[in-house]
């Protein structure tokens, strides 16, 4: 539980309430219960505030007063990132890894392990490998000869980290993540593929997420190279020599090909599919599944995907679309026989 005169304090929020109360979770404002905290920062979820039951909630000062009587306030400009704060503040999350090393894990005598790291049941530590200082290995985790993972980064269950790999500090890896695999490198030799080995690595920065079962490739000759404070959704794609500048979120099932370059601050939706060899620049917005095919040069949204529609509507404008070019010839057409006959051409109309 944290009083709310500390939470106050640490979230540099105005309180307008009792000062000696605590909360010790989170809740949403429709759900929350005695002892809970919740936050409004969507106009659209307002009426829960004179409904609510939560000892607290995170608001703006306009928000005030709609709030049920006996409930604290806490004001703070940015309700929802107040909320993450508070969030972490009262984080229930269980340890990837008991405190020490399990009986059962299997390490190298030349690994290092920092005094206070935690490696759980059956995880492999190969030769040379360092394990920064609080970091947790996780159940069944395999970490690849002369691999570095941070200090305090916390990597789940099942997680496969290849060799020469490099994970900076505080990040999190969830489980089935595999990162240093192999690239997607072959040369074809008259109809014969013949494998390129691939001798880079992976280095990910300080203060990353990578999701579940997202893969991120080692380089072929160079890194991979993932910057900081970069958050990847689960079933991602990261082929090899990626990459990705720092504070940058990808949601889940994109695929990124290899050698591209994607800028800082971007924003990449779910199952959007990107080219090898082009470069996004920073703070560029690709809506899910979009497919970018040609470098993007200049900030905004770039979308391509098609919202879903009935079927009916669907197969109607998928046979039109599959006359556009019979359509296209006819209009050229037209226009040779108008500019023929010097007249000017009708213009369009709208229906």
């Amino acid at each position: 539980m944290i009083l709310l005169s500390v939470l106050a304090e640490k979230l540099n929020a105005e309180l307008i309430g009792n000062a000696a109360c605590g909360v010790s979770a989170v809740a949403s404002l429709e759900n929350a219960a005695a002892g809970e905290l919740s936050f409004l920062s969507n106009s659209k979820y307002r009426p829960f505030l004179s409904e609510t039951n939560a000892t607290a909630v995170l608001i703006k000062a306009d928000d005030v007063p709609f709030v049920a009587p006996g409930v604290n306030v806490l004001v703070v400009a940015d309700p929802y990132v107040a909320f993450a704060k508070a969030a972490q503040l009262l984080d229930t999350t269980p340890a990837s890894a008991q405190t020490g090393i399990h009986p059962t894990a299997v390490i190298d005598p030349s690994a290092h392990i920092a005094a206070d790291a935690a490696i759980g049941a059956k995880a492999v530590i190969s030769a040379q490998a360092v394990i920064g200082a609080g970091a947790q290995i996780g159940a069944g985790c395999f970490i690849g000869e002369g691999a570095e993972i941070g200090a305090a980064t916390k990597v789940w269950a099942n997680v496969a980290i290849y060799h020469r790999v490099k994970i900076g500090q505080r990040c999190v890896i969830q489980s089935g993540a595999v990162i240093g695999a192999d690239g997607f490198g072959f040369a074809n030799e008259r109809g014969r593929w013949l494998k390129i080995p691939q001798t880079g690595s992976v280095r990910i920065g300080d203060d990353c997420e990578i999701g579940a079962n997202t893969c991120i490739d080692r380089g072929a000759i160079e890194d991979t190279l993932i910057g900081n404070n970069v958050i990847i959704d689960n079933l991602c794609q990261i082929a090899h020599n990626v990459k990705i500048g720092d504070h940058t979120a990808i949601a889940g099932c994109t695929t990124v090909a290899g050698s591209t370059t994607i800028g800082r601050y971007c924003i990449i939706g779910g199952a959007a599919v990107i080219n090898g060899h082009i470069e996004i620049c920073d703070g560029a917005q690709v809506s899910g599944m979009a497919m970018l095919m040609k470098p993007v040069t200049e900030k905004g949204v770039y979308t391509s995907g098609l919202p879903a529609t009935t079927n009916a509507e669907w197969r109607r404008n998928t046979a039109k679309l599959r006359q556009i070019d019979q359509l296209y010839q006819r209009v050229k057409q037209l226009e040779k026989q108008f500019a023929a006959s010097g007249e000017d051409a009708p213009a369009a109309t709208e229906d």
